[in-house]
């Protein structure tokens, strides 16, 4: 019989894909959840007083119930929260899970990198009795630079952290929602629907996607485009630009608050496009994969492991991360469309992205959870 664990969640960042990862697993975990909260804004300050702020809530209200295990994400300062909870809760096994970090996570070129940020993390990792990453980038990522900070501190260097962090860590690459059908594909001879979907900033690269489709378009190949994503108050100039440029070729622009127009915009896509100098993970091309996307995506950061399973794809959808390869890559994809090995191609990224459905995938948080939380209450008792 599977066991079933009592957890306590802290998500101090709660929105966007933060909270779609915890409201993904909760909703069909096996196990009992309660979650405390904060709202997805201001987040240098949620990393300043999430810790505080969980522990005094947990000290007026305790759990109904005796909790097994603390599932916590990267935002919140681990050690603080044990230090600052009320027993019994700070002795629980705690996991803290890795969306992304702040010693790589890209910033303004205007505003130098907080190091006290990525600093906690590293503080929040070594309090941690387990820590996962979304992908094995992201890890070791994460280890080199945490390495590096703690190499430059002018004394007292701590001895093994990197390694202490290492020895547990795993990767637990996380769910998605997806659509329930994917549309038969259209055989008859259309242009070429291109998809670039992702934060409307400089880290992920809009100027080469848009030197692609310049290119495509020079060259006189018929394409559609849609490009979507969250736009924020200072956005790179070239959006405008391209907007204009490309009117007669678009068919969505912007943010699609709606989950499901999201989904229906990238089933009506042939190919999902990134261009990104920074992606710890790449939930998007795996929600455009899940939704019979064909991907091409740069030979970098944590995309090769999207594709590890599947030689094919690789060998179709990773470009050397150029804007001339980018285009070259469209041209024979607007070629072959609706050809056999199209077909064969969409259909491979479709079960690849599919794998990553939460139907799929928790069981295997379920699972990971309760062994951690087991094996770390033996330790605590041997102790």
């Amino acid at each position: 019989m599977m066991s079933t664990m009592r957890i306590l969640a802290l998500e101090p960042y709660y929105g966007g894909s933060h909270q779609a990862f915890i409201d993904g697993w909760r909703t069909r975990s096996r196990h009992h959840w309660m979650l405390l909260t904060a709202p997805a804004h201001k987040w240098k300050w949620r990393m300043r007083h999430a810790a505080l702020t969980f522990a005094d809530r947990l000290r007026d209200s305790a759990p109904a119930h005796p909790c097994d295990v603390v599932f916590a994400t990267d935002m919140l300062n681990l050690a603080e929260f044990r230090g600052l909870a009320p027993r019994p809760i700070r002795d629980l096994p705690t996991i803290l899970y890795f969306h992304e970090n702040q010693l790589t996570y890209p910033f303004r070129e205007d505003e130098p990198r907080d190091l006290h940020f990525g600093f906690t993390n590293i503080l929040s990792a070594l309090a941690a009795d387990a820590v996962w990453f979304n992908s094995a980038f992201h890890l070791e990522d994460f280890l080199a630079a945490a390495g590096d900070l703690l190499s430059r501190m002018p004394d007292h260097t701590p001895k093994g952290a990197v390694d202490a962090i290492r020895a547990k860590s795993i990767v637990m690459t996380p769910g998605i929602e997806v659509p329930d059908v994917i549309p038969a594909p259209d055989s008859e001879p259309r242009p070429l629907h291109i998809v670039w979907a992702a934060r409307w900033e400089h880290d992920k690269n809009p100027e080469d996607f848009f030197a692609a489709i310049r290119i495509l378009a020079e060259r006189g190949v018929a394409f559609r485009l849609s490009v979507l994503g969250q736009r924020f108050r200072e956005t790179p100039p070239i959006f405008d630009e391209a907007r204009d440029q490309f009117a007669d070729r678009i068919d969505h622009w912007g943010f699609l608050a709606s989950r499901d127009a999201y989904f229906r915009a990238l089933t009506d896509a042939d190919v999902f496009v990134s261009t990104a100098h920074h992606e710890f993970f790449g939930l998007a091309a795996v929600e455009a994969m899940a939704c019979g996307c064909a991907p091409l995506l740069p030979d970098r950061l944590a995309y090769p492991e999207l594709l590890a399973r599947s030689d094919d794809l690789r060998a179709i959808s990773l470009y050397d991360g150029t804007a001339p390869a980018l285009a070259d890559a469209l041209e024979r994809m607007a070629a072959d469309l609706a050809g056999p090995n199209w077909r064969a191609s969409v259909d491979a990224a479709t079960r690849l992205g599919r794998l990553h459905a939460w139907s799929s995938r928790t069981m295997a948080f379920d699972d990971a959870i309760a062994a951690t939380a087991r094996r770390t209450d033996n330790s605590f008792a041997q102790g």
